[in-house]
């Protein structure tokens, strides 16, 4: 069969390989659609902090089941799924505790592990979830969608709150449409306007912020909160000045959640700011199976719009073009859809 593999930075291409025999416990699942995510992008560039290579890249997919066993899940061939593609160890601290969203030998698809762009994939049952009815596209999308809610959770978002989102890609807006649902105030923030302004329009985000400068952003800041600053700053980005952007941000006594994954390191970093503003700083990693069920009904029940993230799609063997494209233009592109079906 046919995948789509990183070779190396700034090199992919479609290679042969053999086509996966399910083991006891696993589905033989047929992809349908894929999300190219922000780590994808970052693997292509040679910018993921836990990336190898050679590397068959995505994590976010919906997918028919194939071949499966009777089993206690329910699942069976024709269903059309997603699935939760962080692979923990079971045996460390974290999953001792249940935290196996941060498993100390988490492997997620597409980053440490083989991911899911080929035309067929097996998994374990326990990681398979039914769609309910939800169409294929959009059902690929709802695994970003559990990254950002996760983060928005952290943070417990409550009704009123003034939320900043740092970012107005994938990941920011559907934090942003996370913390609308949670009731909150949101002002959506990036350095590129267009991105931005598709965002904020689309989504109906109460406010906007272009990150032009320091000065710019300061005053935008003041003027979103009456000078208080944001109860929850999110960094959906990655980069050491948009982490400072939301500390900077956030009120005395508010919470900042890190969301977006960089290799670099903050210089000069005037650490007695979190003293200072007593603030609540939480990392948010991966998502847990409870984000996808919960996601999945909230889709199903809600007018969501979540397809409306999806600025370009491809087939599915036009992925190396897809993922040259979206480094290029990452600054207009938002979410980039693989068409598996084609």
């Amino acid at each position: 069969m046919k995948a789509l593999k990183i070779i190396s930075p700034g090199n992919a291409a479609i290679a042969e390989i053999e086509k996966p025999i399910p083991k006891k416990g696993e589905a033989l699942l047929k992809l349908l659609y894929g999300g190219i995510c922000g780590s994808d992008l970052s693997s292509y560039r040679g910018a993921n902090a836990y990336v190898s290579y050679p590397r068959i890249p995505g994590h976010e997919f919906s997918a028919e089941i194939i071949e499966v066993d009777e089993n206690e899940y329910g699942l069976k061939p024709g269903m059309i799924v997603t699935c939760n593609p962080y692979f923990n160890c079971g045996e460390c601290y974290s999953c001792q505790k249940g935290s196996v969203n941060v498993c100390q030998d988490n492997q997620t698809m597409g980053v440490q592990r083989e991911g899911a762009f080929s035309e067929y994939i097996t998994m374990p049952l326990e990681r398979i979830y039914d769609g309910k009815g939800l169409d294929a596209e959009t059902l690929a999308l709802i695994e970003p969608f559990c990254i950002s809610y996760h983060g928005i959770s952290r943070a417990e978002v409550q009704p009123g709150d003034k939320v900043l989102i740092m970012g107005a890609g994938t990941i920011g807006v559907l934090a942003a449409i996370a913390a609308k649902a949670k009731g909150a105030e949101v002002t959506i923030c990036d350095v590129a306007e267009e991105k931005l302004n598709y965002a904020y329009e689309t989504f109906e985000i109460h406010h906007k912020l272009l990150n032009s400068s320091p000065e710019v952003f300061q005053k935008g800041v003041a003027e979103c909160t009456n000078g208080n600053g944001f109860d929850v700053a999110i960094e959906a980005v990655g980069l050491p000045v948009t982490f400072q952007n939301c500390m900077d941000a956030a009120c005395f006594g508010g919470k900042v959640v890190l969301i977006g994954v960089s290799k670099k390191n903050i210089d000069d970093f005037f650490f007695t700011i979190i003293q200072k503003k007593e603030l609540n700083i939480y990392g948010s990693r991966n998502a847990l199976k409870k984000d996808f069920n919960e996601l999945i009904d909230l889709v199903l029940n809600h007018d969501v719009k979540l397809n409306k993230v999806v600025t370009n799609r491809y087939k599915w063997t036009d992925g190396p073009q897809a993922l040259d494209d979206f480094s290029k233009n990452a600054d207009k592109m938002l979410k980039v859809v693989l068409d598996f079906t084609k």
